[in-house]
Parts: C-alpha cells; sequence; structure tokens
C-alpha cells in the first residue's frame, strides 16, 4: 500500500495532477485544496489513498495529514465514495467541516456537493463521536471567522454569493478574496476572483 508519493508535479487538471517520481508518471486525483498547493516543475509529498475497483486502481492525495484524515472518515460512511469525499474536500476545509458535525447542522452539510439529507444525518451521527478537542481550534476558528466577516462586507458577500453559484467552492473563494481587500465594486471582486481562480 502506498503511504505517501513525493515527485514533481509535470501537469494539474481540474481534478487530478500528474506527479513524475523517478521518471514514473502517477496520475493522482486531488482536492481544490490541495490543487492550490501544486506547482508545475517543483517537488511536493502527498499523502495517498490506494482506492481498488475491478476496472481500475485510483490514487488520491492529500497534502496535508487533516484532509487525508478527513479523506477516510468520509468515505468510511455508507454511501460515500471517493468522488463524493473529494468533492466535499474540495468545498470546505476539514476545519470547517468539523465544525458543522460538532454543531450537528444538517443543513449546511446538505449544500456540499452529492450529500442529501439522511446521508447528512448518517455523517453527523457516525463522526460526532469521533471528534476530539485537537479537530479543530475553537479560538483560531472564531478569531479568523469574525476577522473575515468584518472584512467582507455587502460587496464581498454579494460576489462571494455570485461565485458559489458558479460552481467554486466556499474554502477557495476566501483563499483567493484573502490576498486583497481594496475592493471599490462588487464587480471588481468578481473579476478579480475569476482571474485567480481560473489559473489553476
Amino acid at each position: 500500500m502506498i503511504g505517501f508519493l513525493r515527485g514533481k508535479v509535470t501537469y494539474t487538471f481540474p481534478d487530478y495532477c500528474f506527479l513524475d517520481v523517478h521518471d514514473v508518471g502517477y496520475r493522482v486525483f486531488v482536492s481544490h485544496q490541495t490543487r492550490n498547493h501544486l506547482s508545475v516543475g517543483e517537488e511536493v509529498m502527498l499523502y495517498i489513498h490506494t482506492h481498488v475497483r475491478e476496472d481500475a486502481i485510483l490514487l488520491y492525495g492529500f497534502f496535508s495529514q487533516e484532509e487525508y484524515d478527513l479523506f477516510q472518515h468520509l468515505i468510511g460512511i455508507s454511501g460515500i465514495g471517493p468522488k463524493v469525499a473529494q468533492g466535499i474536500l474540495s468545498a470546505i476545509t476539514a476545519n470547517e467541516f468539523y465544525r458543522l458535525i460538532h454543531q450537528k447542522d444538517v443543513k449546511a452539510i446538505t449544500k456540499l456537493p452529492g450529500i442529501g439529507k439522511k446521508t447528512a444525518e448518517r455523517i453527523i451521527l457516525e463522526l460526532k463521536d469521533k471528534l476530539t478537542s485537537s479537530s479543530f481550534d475553537d479560538d483560531s476558528f472564531a478569531d479568523h471567522a469574525a476577522g473575515f466577516a468584518d472584512s467582507m462586507g455587502d460587496k464581498i458577500s454579494e460576489a462571494t454569493e455570485a461565485l458559489l453559484n458558479l460552481g467554486f467552492g466556499q474554502s477557495e473563494i476566501q483563499s483567493v478574496l484573502k490576498k486583497k481587500m481594496d475592493w471599490e465594486s462588487t464587480e471588481e471582486i468578481i473579476r478579480y476572483a475569476l482571474a485567480e481562480l481560473q489559473r489553476f
């Protein structure tokens, strides 16, 4: 079983990359969050989950142990396969996801890709007891959320809603918007975010 791969990123695509490990090219499926850490030509280490099907052997890669651990929790739940788990990781950070479970926020969880109400309830039921105090940092989460809310304003809220409607994930939108905050209009925010998001 492959634990991790260390190699040079040769190509990146919306949901996977090619990793050159000693002249062997591995196709590794990644979430948007992991993809944001990848740069073509640079070396990276990815934690690997090997998914074996009758017709294929698929590799899923994760930039952080935290993301890898959440993926393992998710695919252990009935009805959630690797593709759905990867979609969830593309839409939300592990810290944010654990908080939704802690709060038993079924409505918010059902907004994640591929998750219906029954699956959301199953996720909460199966994962709530697996949470530890280290699963998320209350203080850092609160500070981050408060700071982000204070700086967003109506313009950023409107732009975020528009970008969500275009199919981008909340976490990747926030990651881009945190890079620059001196906005003059909602349209300017959307143009900037689209330019940044479409670079990947």
